[in-house]
């Protein structure tokens, strides 16, 4: 018979036959073997090998994740007062559930829509004049030459972010109200003398202005960094080619910067509703609620002031949902436009 003639126990004349791992005493395997070869090691054998593998890692981020679940998740569960007409002194379990009411208050509310257009009116100023800032702030400093002029200018952009909401009112109080060195220039020049800090109309161009000249510089800083991630090479061979200033700036900056403004845009645009608590309620009064009343200070006055607390916590669900159907749309926008967004 030759060699290559299988035999009854069909293993090749010539061959050993593979050995197999003894079974131990419990009658099963230790692991599942074929053919000699061990197959894929059984899940739970893999993720204990990749958590003692992480394991520095995952301490490491052990705090981050204690925080968000405790300020951030564990809250979630008081989004149960929006269903009830909550009362804090006889808690959770025995306050009234009234379903949908709350919710059907608030959308009745003139009072509700004046405070949400004012927020969306705001948001699209501020989504249209200041989220380009930052990023011409960037490239402007990182076109200068000398090193320390670009240090220098980066500190002194960086430092309003520092600032907090009640001085900033307070310097623009002085700048453009009524005592303000730009009334006084204006009646110098023969001008009408309006107070800027108390006029209605001029209030959503005014907390645009105020958060264009604090938070710019501090919005600069990621496109800093995707600006120093760009190949040097793409613009001295740019350059080669004969492309100026102007060219280099389409053709490599801009592009170097899509990816990061995408991401950034989309998060922005998930803000929408979201227009900052407290600079808004510091100027609040200036205005009168017709103009300076947007839907976090008619949570604050309507909701928790006014002991509704069902109704302010109708008004946070409201938020978080339109927030989540922004967030997702403009990311599947973007995935059509090919590009990456914030999620894969």
């Amino acid at each position: 018979m030759r060699d290559d003639v299988l035999a009854d126990d069909r293993t090749p004349v010539g061959r050993e036959r593979p050995s197999r791992r003894p079974m131990p005493s419990g009658g099963r395997r230790a692991w599942p073997w074929a053919d000699g070869q061990p197959l894929a090691r059984p899940r739970w054998s893999r993720l204990r090998a990749a958590l003692r593998r992480d394991r520095v890692m995952l301490l490491l981020a052990l705090p981050g994740c204690c925080y968000f679940i405790v300020f951030y998740y564990l809250p979630l569960l008081g989004y149960v007062v929006a269903f009830q007409n909550y009362l804090p002194f006889i808690g959770f379990v025995d306050s009234p559930f009234v379903g949908l009411d709350n919710f059907r208050s608030l959308l009745t509310d003139p009072e509700f829509w004046a405070a949400a257009e004012n927020t969306i009116v705001i948001s699209l100023l501020q989504l249209l004049l200041y989220f380009p800032v930052p990023i011409g702030l960037a490239i402007l400093i990182n076109g200068l030459i000398s090193t320390r002029w670009r240090r220098f200018i980066q500190s002194v952009v960086y430092l309003p972010h520092f600032v907090s909401w009640v001085i900033i009112v307070a310097l623009f109080q002085q700048m453009l109200g009524s005592d303000g060195p730009v009334v006084h220039a204006l009646r110098a020049t023969g001008l009408p003398a309006v107070d800027l800090m108390t006029s209605p109309p001029f209030f959503k161009w005014l907390v645009t202005l105020q958060l264009i000249w604090k938070d710019a510089g501090w919005g600069a800083i990621i496109y800093l960094a995707a600006l120093l991630s760009i190949d040097p090479t793409l613009y001295e061979a740019a350059t080669v080619d004969g492309a100026g200033r102007w060219r280099r700036l389409w053709h490599v900056t801009l592009p170097g910067l899509i990816d990061i403004t995408i991401l950034l845009l989309i998060l922005r645009i998930g803000a929408l509703l979201s227009v900052g608590f407290e600079q808004i309620i510091l100027q609040r009064d200036n205005v009168g609620p017709g103009a300076g009343e947007v839907l976090d200070t008619y949570v604050y006055f309507h909701g928790i002031a006014a002991g509704q607390w069902g109704l302010a916590a109708a008004a946070g669900i409201l938020k978080a949902v339109i927030a989540a159907a922004l967030v997702i749309g403009a990311n599947r926008f973007a995935h059509r436009l090919g590009y990456g967004g914030v999620y894969t």
